[in-house]
């Protein structure tokens, strides 16, 4: 278990959320419609926990979706800055003191921490959660992680993963050195997600986000490229790419990383069973995505217990999409 999840749930929240970490309750929100009790700000909004993330929600999708209906620049922007928040902690170093980082919102409120080299890119999207925060007086690690989520469920076929508010912010920088390098080979990657509490397993499941991905630095010649050839989709296609020697359109680039962990021996296994055809990859990866994610999302906060789900906020999942295996089309 990670957080005060340690010491045991102590709260129907706290309970639920271990369930999702055992893989005994699933991690998907179903489907629901909210309406907010009131105006944003008003008593009936304040005295509803969930009521602003409705209001969150309704920002985002409004900055998430482009004019063809998938996920655009700004959403893979909100997908990778959840990861590169939350991926900021280390069991290792919390056992000795050091329990600090993860998704604490201090990618965008140390200061320092956003103009880390392989934070490049993410600044826009920081910025944006700024003025979310300012128009919203929301935490600045919820919002972060809401948004990741958000995003996810906006690219069509995306997973609703449950969502939870509350975590405390921070301003201190995060350690350094905890995120993965495009270039480190297999063992160390899995090593230093294991330390993180992460499974090859999971890691595996996690990687699947670069669906929705464009590198920009990594090679800045081709600058823009998509890691599958749907990049506004959330499909299969980055796991069936990645290993295809042919049929694979020149514009997809592939990241040296993912390439040797798609071939390591303790994720082999389930990186074939997310490339099944007939949408039974497509569920399989959705469901062990949301799990992670969810684990991930939660490193280095210690006050899981108190947690609130707002998961009713998210817009519903589109299992189906007319048009969404069009190649190259990402709003």
């Amino acid at each position: 278990m990670i957080g005060d999840l340690r010491q045991g749930a102590t709260t129907p929240v706290g309970q639920s959320i271990q369930n999702i970490l055992l893989r005994t309750e699933s991690a998907e929100g179903t489907k629901s419609r909210y309406i907010p009790p009131g105006l944003l700000g008003s008593k009936k909004c304040k005295a509803d926990t969930c009521c602003v993330w409705a209001y969150v929600s309704l920002a985002m999708s409004l900055k998430f979706t482009g004019p063809t209906g998938r996920c655009n620049d700004m959403a893979r922007a909100a997908i990778r800055l959840g990861f590169h928040d939350a991926g900021t902690w280390s069991s290792s170093l919390a056992a000795k003191g050091q329990d600090f980082g993860g998704a604490d919102g201090s990618i965008v409120l140390s200061g320092s921490e956003i103009n880390r080299p392989e934070n490049n890119g993410l600044q826009a999207i920081a910025k944006q959660m700024a003025t979310w925060q300012k128009q919203f007086g929301v935490s600045m690690a919820d919002l972060i992680q809401y948004g990741a989520n958000h995003a996810v469920v906006t690219c069509p076929l995306g997973p609703r993963i449950r969502s939870f508010v509350g975590r405390k912010d921070s301003k201190t920088p995060a350690p350094d050195g905890l995120l993965p390098d495009a270039k480190a080979d297999a063992d160390f990657l899995i090593s230093l997600f294991e330390d993180k509490t992460i499974s090859g397993h999971e890691l595996a499941a996690l990687l699947g986000a670069h669906s929705t991905s464009k590198q920009f630095f990594f090679d800045k010649t081709r600058a823009g490229a998509p890691q599958d050839s749907t990049p506004g989709v959330w499909d299969v296609r980055f796991y069936n790419q990645t290993l295809e020697t042919t049929g694979v359109p020149k514009k997809v680039f592939r990241i040296p990383s993912d390439i040797v962990l798609a071939q390591h021996p303790s994720m082999s296994d389930e990186w074939t069973k997310f490339r099944q055809p007939n949408n039974v990859g497509q569920k399989h990866w959705n469901e062990d995505y949301a799990t992670a994610y969810t684990r991930l999302s939660l490193l280095g906060v210690n006050n899981i217990n108190n947690l609130t789900e707002c998961t009713k906020t998210l817009p519903n999942a589109r299992p189906d999409f007319l048009g969404a295996f069009t190649q190259f089309l990402d709003g």
